[in-house]
């Protein structure tokens, strides 16, 4: 089968078909490439999507991310991020194996088409003007041949009339030799170019169409060889990736199954447990004796009966329950404490050992600086060409300087760490003021959950971000230390300088000019302890009342 012999006669829809052939190719080269940009996007999309919910670095997102199942999530999303990483390699393999290889073939294919069809043409061309050369014989001999005959005959007619001269006989005879001869010369010259012209024929349609139809029947046939190995390199390229992608979906897999809930649930006793002990059974208070009663602040009755006999007034009525949620103290800002007192003991602890070790990190750190600029001032010495050592020693001495402060900083966070962890007293007078309920205990006085500095009134405890804290005390001293516990003594007098309302827990009221008792000076949090009566007493700025101390109390005379 060959197109030369079977479509000797369809050059004009060969040429049709070979460009309807590029075509096709042009379309599966822009399918292709459309594929790998929409796997690209795919890539792109995946990774943003990864990207959005990795943890932010220094949040508190990354501390979420040390509880298993959030550990298998980001596994999985980092497998994702190495599966649009295989995305990314189809749109790549598929650009460069089939695109830019296609593309290329196409121009080429072009150019050979163009050229073929260029030497159709060309021959083409060629036997119509051999076709027209034997047309243009065949008419002149056609012509020649008629005026031989006309010429023939006039002079057979003037050859017999009597009338005509002889001269003009001669005449007309010579004219229809010649053109005779003029006919035979036509002949001659008609029938050269026939045969030329059948030659030419034959070869045309025997030689030159079959050879230029063949080559374009070859070059058609590879066009479509090619087209189908395009088409088996485009699968091999998406089957290449599929191992790689398995092992993404089996680290996945994986991941998932590493979830451990056992382990998350211990790992949120470690981030919230308190330390602290459940409260234990409150005693009854029997209102029917006649005998003067001293209610504790553990009472949970809010009767009008019983305010009289609470030392806030009211005020402070539930806030020991340690689930009981605190309200934040309007006038207070809420700065984090720098020895995390804010924080129940056993988080407390964890902070404080964490800076401990922050700060011993940074210790060694200035310490290899330290040592690195000691070394360099040795080779200075030895070799001062390189550099004046004098020039060392402000940085030595300031790195000297950082080592000390980190040192004393690390000794004031490891008092604290060992206060908390009952390796060093606690100062009870201060617990006793931040808690606002232990005064004068015996027994070892339990770790505090109030701030030292800038704390509320009421001992409770607050965090940034609004958080609200929980008071945790020991069920053993609950009972004991509410029910015994005596009215503070006076130690001096104040005077309001400014009316104060006291609308927060723990906080009393005062008048401009009212004199009042104060039981507990401003230990450094901005606060005086007041008592209006008996039954009356809370906490007022300091920088409201002007406080006069008795003798034996530090400072006769206080302004603030």
């Amino acid at each position: 089968m060959s197109w030369g012999t079977e479509l000797w006669d369809q050059f004009d829809n060969l040429e049709k078909h070979t460009q309807w052939g590029i075509d096709i190719l042009e379309k599966y080269i822009k399918f292709v490439k459309e594929r790998t940009e929409i796997e690209l996007s795919y890539a792109k999309q995946l990774r943003n999507l990864s990207k959005k919910y990795q943890p932010k670095k220094n949040s508190k997102e990354e501390e979420e991310y040390k509880y298993t199942a959030c550990k298998a999530f980001l596994s999985t999303l980092n497998e994702m991020n190495d599966y649009a990483g295989q995305h990314e390699v189809i749109s790549e393999n598929m650009t460069s194996q089939i695109t830019v290889d296609l593309m290329r073939y196409v121009q080429e294919l072009k150019q050979e088409r163009k050229s073929n069809f260029h030497d159709g043409r060309k021959a083409q061309q060629h036997i119509e003007t051999c076709w027209k050369q034997l047309e243009s014989s065949k008419r002149r001999f056609e012509r020649d041949c008629k005026e031989a005959d006309r010429a023939q005959q006039y002079f057979e007619k003037m050859d017999a009339d009597i009338n005509v001269t002889k001269a003009d006989v001669e005449k007309a005879r010579q004219q229809a030799q010649l053109r005779h001869q003029l006919a035979e010369d036509s002949k001659a010259d008609y029938s050269s170019i026939l045969q030329r012209f059948n030659q030419e024929q034959w070869e045309y349609y025997h030689t030159h169409i079959p050879t230029i139809f063949q080559k374009i029947q070859e070059m058609e046939e590879r066009r479509i060889v090619r087209i189908g190995e395009s088409m088996k390199t485009y699968a091999e390229v998406d089957r290449q990736v599929i191992p790689i992608i398995g092992k993404c979906l089996d680290g996945i897999v994986k991941a998932a199954e590493s979830i451990d809930q056992k382990n998350d649930s211990q790992l949120v006793v470690e981030a919230y447990k308190s330390g602290f002990e459940p409260p234990g059974d409150i005693e009854f208070e029997d209102y029917t004796q006649p005998m003067k009663r001293t209610v504790s602040e553990n009472s949970l009755s809010s009767s009008k009966e019983g305010k009289a006999e609470l030392k806030f007034g009211g005020k402070s009525r539930g806030k020991l329950w340690p689930f009981i949620k605190k309200n934040k103290l309007s006038l207070k800002l809420g700065a984090t404490p720098e020895d995390f007192s804010n924080l129940p003991p056993e988080q407390r602890r964890k902070k404080l050992q964490q800076k401990v070790d922050d700060l011993n990190k940074e210790i060694q750190k200035e310490m290899d600086q330290r040592d690195a600029i000691t070394k360099m001032k040795d080779v200075y010495l030895k070799n001062p060409q390189m550099g004046d050592p004098a020039s060392l020693d402000h940085k030595l001495a300031e790195a000297t300087q950082n080592i000390e402060k980190l040192r004393l900083e690390t000794q004031k966070f490891e008092a604290w760490l060992a206060e908390v962890e009952g390796r060093l007293p606690a100062r009870s007078e201060q617990a006793r003021r931040q808690s606002g309920m232990y005064d004068g205990q015996t027994h070892p006085t339990v770790t505090n959950c109030a701030q030292d500095r800038e704390s509320s009134p009421d001992g409770s405890y607050t965090e940034e971000q609004s958080q609200e804290s929980e008071l945790k005390v020991l069920a053993t001293d609950f009972d004991d230390e509410f029910d015994d516990e005596e009215p503070l003594p006076a130690i001096g007098t104040c005077k309001a300088l400014y009316t104060f309302e006291g609308q927060n827990e723990g906080t009393i009221s005062v008048v401009e000019g009212e004199t009042l008792s104060v039981i507990e000076e401003d230990k450094g949090d901005g606060w005086t302890r007041i008592r209006r009566s008996e039954d009356e007493e809370g906490y007022v700025p300091t920088s409201y009342v002007e406080v006069y101390l008795d003798k034996n109390a530090k400072g006769a005379k206080t302004y603030i």
